[in-house]
């Protein structure tokens, strides 16, 4: 669920970051250009104002010129006026590298002043365009907007106005790349705090998913703990979301329920086993007395008693199930390999009046936690079946063996073994191979084996035995109950 949720978190917050980012790129962009626009626009003012002072036209500068000996004094005055202007556009050209001009209405004819020398207005383009709004007595508009990547210029300009007309025309041509300069470090900016702000989403998206999931986690950890058979697994409805803490609290329910009804259903096969042994006992000592008056050998007693020591079998053994189910397991550091070896001997004269061969092979010792009144239980029913169904001359091979974070007890035999859908109900309760049915027991011996295991965190499987017969694989954890399993391999 987080490979689901998490990507799908991040994609939603990167998609909020980058409605938010482009915008304010955008609008970072545009106010850079705009501050240099407004300082333009008051510079192409300033000059407008120098300009009105100036000679308005080529012809007027004429006529002054030619009056010069009778009116030298305002003649004088208008070319230091003009050299004035001229120089403020050299300085300003210099200081700025911008280019500046004033033009005459007829764009063709030389401009009042100009800087750098020769620059004349663009005849198409922006600056064209901009030269005739001015003209028309208004500022320019504001130039299109200059991306970082663009070479463009940004062309403003304004009206010189004198006695109500428009004279001439003060053009500014500005570069942009400073401008652009500026933008591009504030869009840094902006994705330098996009990546830290991601960053931090990803780790809040982390530890969002990780406080959404954790009941989650802790709810399957209990299921799983409760289908191994550790009933009293319960989980804390403290954290998580609303819904979550509900389901966990449900689960605790359902939990406590079905632990209440399997201790009813272990307390009703315990008593009445108990309650039935009894009644069976007496009968079966009746069944001795009345043998006592008939001839020796009669049929029908010896079926008859057959059958009752098979119902106190079974009772023995439903009673030892409820036991097993019931009883906690009393783990302790065990020798397997030993525990193993000291069974096979235990089974030898069995094994040796059924004229079958049963041998322990492995390592002398190997160490692992487990109960060992239980795994000894186990491990007596499972070669006890080995020795059943195993034919005379065959043999039973038990090993121990280190796999993994397990010890594995295998008990190989020889019989005749069992079909792959036989292999999926061996171990429940009362189930018997129809094809060994004339084989003594009451089917639950294995049942029994499989509870006392999982009783300790310990496991049975089964599988087919080459060339033939029945693999038994009894496992047991190398670690116990706080131990890290790193600490024990070394």
């Amino acid at each position: 669920m987080r490979t689901r949720l998490l990507p799908l978190l991040i994609v939603l917050m990167a998609g909020v970051l980058l409605a938010l980012g482009f915008p304010l790129a955008g609008s970072l962009a545009a106010r850079e250009q705009q501050r240099v626009v407004v300082d333009r626009i008051d510079d192409t003012a300033r000059f407008a104002a120098l300009a009105q002072f100036v000679t308005a036209g080529p012809s007027e500068m004429t006529g002054a010129e030619g009056d010069k000996g009778d009116e030298g004094g305002e003649g004088d005055e208008g070319d230091e006026r003009l050299d004035t202007l001229r120089a403020e556009l050299k300085r300003y050209h210099d200081l700025y590298g911008i280019r500046a001009g004033v033009f005459y209405r007829d764009r063709h004819a030389p401009p009042m002043a100009e800087a750098p020398e020769g620059w004349r207005v663009p005849g198409t383009g922006e600056g064209d365009q901009a030269f005739d709004e001015a003209l028309a007595g208004r500022r320019s508009h504001d130039p299109p907007q200059v991306w970082p990547w663009e070479q463009g210029r940004l062309t403003v300009a304004s009206p010189v106005v004198r006695d109500g007309d428009v004279v001439a025309v003060v053009v500014t041509d500005s570069p942009t790349g400073q401008m652009r300069s500026r933008t591009l470090h504030g869009w840094l900016v902006i994705g330098a705090g996009e990546c830290a702000a991601m960053l931090l989403a990803v780790g809040a998206a982390f530890r969002l998913t990780g406080w959404v999931l954790r009941p989650v986690r802790v709810l399957d950890s209990a299921t799983h703990d409760i289908a191994t058979g550790r009933m009293q697994s319960r989980v804390a409805a403290a954290s998580g979301p609303p819904e979550l803490r509900r389901l966990a609290r449900s689960f605790n329910e359902m939990a406590d329920n079905v632990e209440q009804v399997l201790e009813q259903q272990r307390a009703f096969v315990a008593d009445a086993s108990h309650q039935l042994r009894n009644p069976l006992s007496a009968l079966l000592l009746r069944i001795e007395l009345l043998a006592l008056e008939l001839p020796d050998g009669h049929e029908e007693i010896a079926s008859v008693r057959a059958e009752g020591k098979r119902l106190a079998s079974v009772l023995d053994d439903l009673l030892d199930l409820a036991l097993a189910e019931h009883s906690a397991a009393d783990l302790r550091l065990t020798d397997i390999a030993e525990l193993a070896a000291d069974r096979v001997d235990a089974w030898l004269p069995v094994a040796e009046r059924e004229e079958v061969g049963l041998a322990y092979t492995g390592p002398a010792a190997i160490t692992g936690w487990a109960d060992p009144v239980a795994l000894s239980s186990a491990l007596d029913a499972v070669v006890d079946n080995a020795l059943k169904f195993t034919p005379e001359g065959a043999h039973v091979e038990v090993s121990a063996r280190v796999d993994g974070d397990t010890v594995a007890i295998v008990v190989a035999d020889g019989g005749p073994g069992l079909t792959e859908d036989e292999l999926a109900r061996i171990g429940d309760r009362f189930w018997r191979s129809s094809r060994h049915q004339n084989v003594s027991g009451s089917g639950l011996g294995l049942s029994i084996t499989r509870a006392l295991l999982a009783a300790g965190g310990g496991a049975i499987d089964y599988a087919p035995n080459e060339p033939r017969g029945l693999r038994v694989t009894i496992t047991v954890p190398r670690t116990g109950p706080g131990e890290d399993a790193k600490t024990v391999r070394t």
